[in-house]
């Protein structure tokens, strides 16, 4: 789970939200257990919106000039953000973080404000608690309702095998009778 969390943060396609709600599914499915599982996701979260944001302080503005950050956020939109984060401060980072797509900008345009580090990592780890609980729920709940799903098809599946003997037998019965007749 780490591992995918990492390579969703430097630009592959695996989003934190399916990771964790992954991560949900592998506890209802009896793969990992509760507390290693989102001990690890917790602290990696944290771990990689911090790198995010370690960019954004160290190189500052220059950032939007990488073609690579240029992706994540552009000058115009670091404006943007930068203005709101002047008006309204950590609440940028703990309502951003729960929006997709915006997640990333948020946590490089703290960086890029100078936010401290220690105020960032606070705010992250406190609105973290949510995104986590949330989205391994949601994986945890499915994964739960996938396993009941499988027991009613399975049970469906020997109602539709009785049923198509019965209709088969039908068939060849009233197919009989009819040649019989004729």
């Amino acid at each position: 789970m780490l591992l995918l969390l990492f390579l969703g943060e430097i630009g592959l396609p695996f989003p934190e939200d399916a990771t964790l709600i992954l991560s949900g599914f592998l506890i209802a499915q009896g793969v990992t257990k509760w507390v290693p599982t989102l001990l690890v996701v917790y602290v990696g979260c944290l771990i990689t919106d911090f790198l995010i944001y370690w960019v954004g302080k160290k190189y500052g503005r220059k950032v939007v000039e990488h073609k690579r950050f240029r992706k994540i956020v552009s000058p115009q939109r670091l404006s943007k953000i930068e203005e709101t984060f002047k008006r309204w401060g950590i609440l940028v980072v703990l309502v951003g973080r729960h929006i997709l797509g915006v997640r990333a900008q948020v946590f490089l345009a703290a960086g890029v404000m100078k936010m401290p580090p220690l105020k960032f990592v606070a705010v992250d780890a406190i609105s973290a608690m949510f995104t986590v609980g949330i989205m391994v729920g949601i994986g945890y709940f499915g994964g739960n309702s996938i396993q009941m799903l499988s027991k009613d098809v399975r049970r469906v599946e020997h109602i539709v095998v009785v049923v198509l003997l019965f209709l088969i037998t039908g068939l060849v019965f009233l197919t009989y009778f009819k040649k019989r007749n004729k």
